[in-house]
């Protein structure tokens, strides 16, 4: 019996056919449709593969997708799943049969913003789920150019669909350490430690040697785990105005002996409170780095980023040619994946989006099982 990957005569996928939809007029509220299609294999590209997909992570971009009616650039019906993993069952001879990482954003390599360092922000950049065309990581496969893609070499204890997690919630947080010039020695707040990416934050700050890291959130199970994974104090930011948040982080590390000035902080949570304490803590020679993503605007007076000589920073996905050291930091241990991740069928992705939007603990990785 033969172990070479075979070609499908069809991409078997679940499609978001309609996100939800809220009339502001009529405060009608129309429900998302997620139903499985049957799509044409696509003529492969030079340099393109065909990669069969081991798991797809929930994220919360696929869930703003579905429920909060930030569009796709791809408009509907399209696959949504941007965190694969997967084999090359097609396309460039020397990568079939490779088990592969597919980076969430894909960039072209040839423009001015890839050219200067900053392709994680290529404006024609392919990214699955949102502008792959209709495809997307929640399907048994998926067209992919070939360039980019992070061989798996050694799985280490995880199973390829675990390592799903790496395309995305690992790997954003390195480029938002990389954008801050996170390095040994410095000190941290993570705010929303306990979150899907916030997990891998807090994790890879403590592993790129920061010496102090203070986890910030609402859930006090969530701020418990943090102190074993990379957190060195927590703070519950639960009920808490930003003054209160402020006055006892200044008791901490005046408590510790530690600076006030030149922290950097990772906003995870996307959400207007976690912004808020975030410009609240915001200080002298220090960096805001914004992760999360939220629709609301924020107040602040921004003539006090002179005054403190600080800076505000956005980022945006992670660079392929980072995924490599991302994959060995999880090999090794250094970022810890197990606990915070869960495989289900993909044919529950109905209840899985349900169960990620309540706040699911854990990451969730679909597999295929059509």
């Amino acid at each position: 019996m033969s172990n070479t990957p075979q070609t499908p005569g069809r991409i078997m996928a679940w499609q978001m056919v309609r996100p939800c939809t809220d009339d502001t007029t009529t405060g009608e509220v129309q429900e998302g449709i997620l139903k499985p299609a049957d799509i044409p294999v696509p003529e492969l590209g030079e340099g393109d593969v065909l990669v069969e997909i081991a798991g797809c992570g929930v994220c919360r971009t696929d869930l703003s997708y579905f429920y909060h009616g930030v569009p796709t650039l791809n408009p509907p019906p399209l696959t949504l799943g941007h965190e694969i993993t997967g084999t090359v069952v097609a396309g460039k001879e020397d990568m079939i049969g490779k088990e592969v990482i597919i980076p969430a954003v894909m960039p072209c390599g040839s423009c001015d913003i890839c050219l200067s360092g900053r392709g994680n922000r290529c404006l024609a950049q392919k990214m699955p789920g949102n502008s792959l065309g209709i495809y997307g990581g929640f399907a048994s496969h998926i067209p992919v150019p070939a360039r980019d893609l992070c061989v798996v070499e050694d799985r280490g204890p995880h199973t390829l669909a675990e390592l799903a997690v790496i395309a995305d919630a690992c790997t954003t947080p390195y480029q938002a350490a990389t954008r801050a010039s996170l390095k040994k020695g410095d000190n941290v707040i993570v705010i929303g430690t306990g979150g899907g990416v916030g997990v891998y934050m807090t994790q890879i700050a403590k592993a790129l040697g920061a010496r102090t890291v203070i986890g910030m959130d609402i859930d006090e199970g969530k701020l418990e785990r943090a102190l074993q994974y990379g957190a060195d104090h927590t703070m519950n930011v639960l009920g808490k105005d930003d003054r209160e948040v402020v006055a006892e982080y200044k008791r901490y590390i005046k408590e510790r002996g530690l600076p006030a000035h030149g922290w950097k902080i990772f906003e995870v949570t996307g959400t207007d409170d976690g912004q808020s304490i975030a410009l609240g803590l915001l200080s002298f020679v220090g960096k805001l780095v914004v992760i999360g993503f939220g629709m609301q605007k924020n107040q602040y007076p921004i003539s006090r980023l002179m005054a403190l000589d600080a800076e505000i920073i956005g980022t945006w996905g992670c660079l392929p040619r980072h995924y490599p050291r991302v994959l060995d930091m999880v090999i090794s241990g250094s970022i810890m994946i197990d606990p915070f991740v869960e495989l289900r069928p993909m044919s529950t992705i109905r209840d899985s989006f349900e169960d990620a939007r309540r706040g699911q603990d854990r990451r969730i990785i679909l597999t295929p099982d059509f």
